[in-house]
């Protein structure tokens, strides 16, 4: 889990749970190149949860296939919770089946993209997203 913060006025603060640190740092350099966000710290992604919690991201990019807790788990907890049920989560993952995307958009997703995501449209989902 890595957070993309925010370094100035309009800047949001990111929220990127996955356990690839390679994924990570792919959308956090096209979240930063963008100028949407422009820094990051990395966290422990089974702290999904907790993290959003004391954080409060402005959105949050979810993978699905994780060890222990599942993205669609986690956005479940996060959807359901009224401390974080305003945040949207755009799930991230390998998981490409029509019946995988209808299921995470019903456990609160506000989105579902597929790996690989080119830069350019994981900054276009998070623009539409944050309503930029």
């Amino acid at each position: 889990m890595t957070s993309v913060k925010p370094g100035g006025s309009g800047m949001a603060l990111i929220l990127i749970v996955d356990d690839s640190p390679t994924e990570v740092h792919v959308m956090q350099i096209a979240l930063e190149t963008s100028r949407l966000s422009d820094r990051g710290s990395r966290q422990w992604r089974r702290r999904a949860s907790r993290g959003a919690k004391e954080m409060k991201p402005d959105l949050i990019f979810m993978d699905v296939v994780m060890p222990g807790i599942n993205g669609y788990q986690a956005t479940r907890t996060l959807a359901d919770d009224p401390a974080t049920r305003a945040i949207p989560i755009i799930m991230v993952t390998t998981k490409g089946q029509e019946t995988d995307r209808i299921w995470g958009m019903r456990q609160g997703a506000v989105d579902y993209l597929v790996k690989p995501v080119a830069p350019a449209k994981l900054v276009e989902k998070a623009q539409a997203a944050l309503g930029d």
